[in-house]
Formats: structure tokens, C-alpha cells, sequence
């Protein structure tokens, strides 16, 4: 499979990664990580809002905000411990179902009205990303979503997730992975194919390396957990 690389994020990619190289960001994000955990906005650039009004750095996402970028636009921000990178013309409501365990790790829902969403989750979350054909139950991993009213693709980056029919709740596949290996395409009600295996796009391993670092983790292909080679 051939990675497609989006002209969006290769902009995003551009400003978080290459400016002073791939591995002085991760080792920048990896010393970060080691100070107490700021959460909210870290980056954005173009037209990114929080409930309709324009977004600072730092700024504070709450469980139940709605976050929207624009045209040419991206955004990453850090919620407990997770971290999401948004594509362009996205719009998500965080959390507006949500509760913390013991250990402050927010679970819940996440809404995906449309766009693309790239997410690592803390190890014992009990999140869902829903969207118009497709609730994707994800227990701590790595995942890329987007939400097309004609279909949602999927990949599970690492990890195990559930997949389930928005429209009658039927389970449609369990998924567990190690390193992009089952992507999926999900299509809405009245489809004649209601999932199919899908390509690999608009993500790869230097994005999920970013977001892991900024929350103080690794990626279970470099921790010694997952595979250690990709063909992507």
C-alpha cells in the first residue's frame, strides 16, 4: 500500500516537524513531556475555532466544546492524555459525554460531524469517535478517522478498537493492530458494502511519534512492544 500524503497535513507535518528537523521536534516534544502536562491548544495554523470563536495557544479544550478548523487549516491539542491533530475543514464536539477513572484518564465520546482526526489515546481510556456511519470504540491506541458524508475511513494505528454500525449497532469488525495494518472503509445505511479494507492515507509514523512525545509516550513500534520495520 502507497501512503497519500494530504496537501494539509504536509503543511502541518512541515510546520511541527521539519522546521529544526524530525528528530530535534521529538526530542523537543519528548523534553516537554518531562514538565507537568499542559494540556489545550499546542499548535495551529490557518482559521482554527473552539465554539465559533477564534482559538489561542494554550487555550483550554473542555468536554463538550466544539473545535472547527478551516479551509487549509490544522490544529493539535491535548486533552488529558490523549492528543488530537486535526486536518483541515474538520469539526468535532469533544467529549460532550465524558467521566475520568481513578487515574484522571477522561473517556467518552467523541462527535465527528466531518474532517479527519489524527489521535493517540491514554492506555485506559474508554473512548468512542462517532460519525455518520461508524462509532469506533477505542481502548488506548493510536488512531486516524475521516468522516465523509459518503463513507468514513478508519485505521487503527496500533492497538485494538471496535467497530460498530451507527445505524443499527451491530458490531461490524474487532480490530487489533501493530502498525497500520487494517484500515477500513465504512459506509453509511442504505450501502450496498457496508465496510470493505481500505488503503493507508494522510497519516504515517512521524505524526503519531509527535503526538505520543507531547504526552510523555512512545509508539509501540519504537518501545520494543510492536513491530520495529514499516512498509509505510
Amino acid at each position: 500500500m502507497i501512503e497519500r500524503i494530504h496537501v494539509t497535513r504536509r503543511g502541518l507535518v512541515r510546520a511541527m516537524l521539519l522546521a529544526g528537523g524530525l528528530t530535534h521536534a521529538i526530542r523537543s516534544a519528548g523534553a516537554i513531556s518531562r514538565r507537568p502536562l499542559q494540556a489545550g491548544v499546542q499548535k495551529f495554523q490557518g482559521v482554527f475555532k473552539l465554539n465559533n470563536r477564534p482559538a489561542r495557544l494554550g487555550q483550554i479544550v473542555n468536554p463538550g466544546d466544539m473545535a472547527t478548523t478551516g479551509h487549509g487549516s490544522s490544529a493539535i491539542i491535548i486533552i488529558g492524555q490523549h492528543a488530537f491533530m486535526l486536518r483541515e475543514n474538520t469539526t468535532i464536539e469533544f467529549y460532550p459525554v465524558h467521566f475520568e477513572n481513578d487515574d484522571g484518564v477522561v473517556s467518552g465520546v467523541l462527535k465527528m460531524v466531518t474532517g479527519a482526526l489524527l489521535s493517540v489515546f491514554g492506555k485506559t481510556t474508554d473512548t468512542e469517535i462517532q460519525t455518520s456511519a461508524v462509532t469506533i470504540g477505542i481502548r488506548g491506541t493510536g488512531c486516524y478517522v475521516d468522516a465523509r458524508p459518503e463513507r468514513t475511513y478508519a485505521c487503527v494505528c496500533y492497538g485494538r478498537a471496535d467497530l460498530t454500525s451507527a445505524a443499527t449497532g451491530r458490531l461490524l469488525e474487532t480490530l487489533n493492530t501493530t502498525r497500520h495494518d487494517q484500515p477500513r472503509y465504512i459506509y453509511p445505511p442504505g450501502a450496498p458494502i457496508v465496510i470493505t479494507p481500505a488503503p493507508l492515507i494522510d497519516h504515517g509514523d512521524a505524526e503519531l511519534r509527535l503526538l505520543e512525545s507531547i504526552v510523555g509516550r512512545t509508539p509501540p513500534f519504537d518501545d520494543g512492544t510492536g513491530p520495529r520495520t514499516s512498509p509505510y
